[in-house]
């Protein structure tokens, strides 16, 4: 009985001071710094698609005119519901949570979300819809 806690003891002890093959205690950063155009890449993904959604919200309730049409608002909610799942996943990115390769995903987002954008101005805003004629 008195082996099995001396080899229960040695073993955590081993463990709290092990360093994965690196010389010390690793304290790196999980991915490595950013450079400065990465940095700015993000910034400007994210201020265009962040504009583009204020714009988009603001439209929903304002145009073609107020009241708001339900399917606006209905249309600039899912918009929001999207936006939620990017902000989750840029948060645990940034947590270092996800690997790297998510950055992709998160652009592929940003732009699904940039292009829904789009349409819903375009929808809003009635463009390329035909306006009907009153000549007869």
């Amino acid at each position: 009985m008195i082996s099995c806690i001396t080899f229960q003891d040695k073993t955590m002890d081993e463990f709290a001071t092990r360093t994965y093959g690196t010389s010390g205690l690793d304290d790196r950063p999980l991915f490595g710094d950013t450079s400065a155009r990465d940095r700015l890449i993000n910034l400007a993904v994210g201020g265009i698609a962040s504009l583009l959604v204020i714009v988009t919200i603001i439209s929903s309730f304002v145009f073609p005119s107020l009241p708001p049409k339900p399917l606006n608002i209905f249309f600039a909610i899912c918009i929001l519901l999207v936006c939620g799942s990017v902000i989750v996943l840029i948060f645990w990115y940034r947590q270092g949570e996800l690997e790297p390769k998510f950055r992709n995903l998160i652009y592929y987002m940003l732009g699904s979300i940039v292009l829904l954008c789009i349409c819903a101005n375009l929808y809003f805003h009635d463009v390329g819809h035909d306006k009907q004629s009153n000549a007869l």
